[in-house]
């Protein structure tokens, strides 16, 4: 699943399309696509893992989910789910989620829980966090109405550098610990995001799909953990599993 810095990296890349008339749209996407043909894009924005695009009178919401892709001025060999075609250019969407939003987006949308926004409040991320004490730290950095845009990679490479057990929970951390968890997920997305430009994010993973631990040369333990099952890589040693007394 695409996090918040390649989302970043789809708006910089549609950057163009800001200002351009829609002269066709199609897909399977069930949505009317007879609300977009003819209508001029306003502004091309971000919000944690969704991409949007905002026209007069309704907004685009693009979701990649798991497997989504996109492509720009080319196709695919597949059906699209939406494809806007301009009078130079296409943008056009593969196995995702098309939803078209009502209303203003500043309305429908909390931009400081995002990571990656300028309005980003850590302060809001820690009380939110605090009112969440039972739930998982692997759990609580994938919430997204707290972490908006991190996704699984960003969860495994925080948790191994704040060296925290991914089954300890928010409210045995320490106030410092908190902080740092709070700091470094949006440290880290920033990172993600020079890595992803650079086409070198793989290798920068300590944690995230690898065997051994560089910390202490041990194995990695592999395991789906907290409500969300997804998969964690973590060590038992460097670790600390953080827990109620």
């Amino acid at each position: 699943m695409p996090e918040g810095p390649s989302i970043v990296i789809l708006r910089e890349q549609a950057a163009p399309f800001a200002g351009r008339t829609i002269r066709r749209a199609e897909g399977n996407a069930k949505i009317d696509m007879d609300r977009l043909a003819g209508r001029r894009i306003i502004s091309l924005r971000s919000f944690g893992k969704q991409f949007l695009i905002q026209l007069p009178e309704v907004a685009i919401r693009i979701h990649l989910l798991m497997f989504g892709s996109y492509r720009i001025d080319e196709r695919k060999d597949a059906a699209p789910r939406l494809s806007l075609q301009f009078d130079e250019g296409e943008l056009n969407f593969y196995t995702c989620s098309v939803r078209l939003l009502e209303g203003d987006l500043d309305a429908l949308y909390d931009w400081r829980t995002d990571v990656m926004a300028d309005t980003w409040d850590p302060a809001l991320a820690r009380r939110r966090l605090r009112a969440m004490p039972q739930t998982l730290a692997c759990d609580a950095l994938l919430d997204q109405d707290v972490f908006a845009g991190v996704g699984n990679i960003i969860k495994n490479e925080v948790l191994f550098r704040i060296r925290t057990h991914p089954l300890s929970t928010i409210g045995a951390l320490p106030a410092r610990k908190l902080r740092e968890l709070v700091e470094q997920a949006r440290q880290y997305s920033f990172e993600f995001l020079a890595w992803k430009r650079a086409f070198v994010l793989r290798k920068h993973w300590l944690a995230h799909n690898r065997s051994i631990c560089p910390r202490d040369h041990v194995r990695f333990h592999r395991a789906y953990l907290g409500r969300t099952h997804r998969r964690s890589f973590f060590c038992e040693l460097c670790q600390r599993r953080y827990v109620e007394a």
